[in-house]
């Protein structure tokens, strides 16, 4: 049972969970999972725990091998039925992402769940751990952990003295949507040396205005590849914009950008390759 719901990760984000301390090498350790969201099918392998995997949600597409899994969930709902066949010893569920009452229905119907948070960077390894101690995959978990952690330490240090440079990112251009300081992508941002401009919002992917955007003049625009074919068209009204004038639009991949997992590594590399092209065209003209 397939649902057309798609499941939009730059929105819907998550906070932290702590990994036990203990070894995982008892008699609570899973066998069976499902996952009620791509981002944590996508986590569940990268702690090597693949092949516990019986049943995912919608919009499960990486690795490869998680598009030949049953689908028992979308954003909103969950079939109840296929998890009864599936008989899973462990449900993960999206924190922020799960609907509460969905995750308080499969409790109540006698499922384990247990809630994985990604809000920020930080918490990617903290749910690879996670996971990898309920899968008893410790030892694997820990090592992808450690490479999520130290790929991003290295690339703080790279791009820690770099020149500062207005960011706006945006995720979708009608209506206009952002993100404020604590998304992961403006975690991503900063890192890199950029400053969102709608830092200070208070929502995490607030609506913002036309005027608003202008009025903060970024000098690099910013979208994933997943937010239409002409993202930054509208702009071209604005060639008084800063981002305009010095020709800073940029795209990151949707796919590596668009959930909190290991491939967070490789939009954040994205990201820096393209503030710092930002940098030298501001520099070329004039700015």
């Amino acid at each position: 049972m397939r649902f057309s719901c798609a499941v939009i990760a730059t929105v819907a984000v998550l906070c932290s969970c702590n990994a036990p301390d203990q070894e995982s090498n008892n008699s609570d350790v899973k066998s069976r999972i499902v996952t009620l969201a791509p981002n944590l099918t996508e986590l569940v392998f990268a702690a090597g725990a693949g092949d516990r995997l019986v049943g995912v949600s919608a919009y499960s597409d990486y690795p490869p091998d998680a598009q030949d899994l049953p689908i028992v969930s979308d954003a909103f709902t969950v079939d109840h039925e296929q998890l009864i066949l599936l008989k899973p010893d462990l449900l993960l569920a999206w924190q922020s992402g799960t609907p509460a009452h969905v995750i308080d229905e499969l409790r109540a119907a006698g499922f384990q769940v247990e809630a994985i948070a990604t809000r920020g960077l930080d918490d990617v390894p903290t749910a690879l751990e996670t996971i990898g101690h309920l899968t008893g995959n410790d030892d694997t978990a820990r090592a992808a952990a450690h490479q999520f952690r130290e790929s991003l330490q290295r690339l703080r240090s790279e791009h820690e003295n770099n020149a500062e440079i207005s960011v706006f990112y945006q995720i979708t251009a009608r209506p206009l949507y952002t993100i404020n300081r604590e998304h992961f992508i403006a975690e991503i941002i900063s890192l890199c040396g950029g400053r969102n401009i709608f830092a200070d919002l208070s929502e995490l992917a607030p609506s913002v205005s036309v005027e608003a955007v202008i009025d903060r003049d970024p000098e690099v625009l910013l979208a994933a590849s997943d937010s239409g074919e002409m993202p930054f068209g509208d702009w071209q009204r604005w060639q008084s914009l800063a981002a305009n004038r010095y020709g800073n639009h940029f795209i990151v991949g949707s796919a590596e950008i668009g959930r909190a997992t290991p491939r967070l590594v490789t939009a954040a590399k994205q990201v820096c390759d393209a503030l710092k092209t930002a940098r030298e065209n501001r520099e070329l003209a004039g700015g």
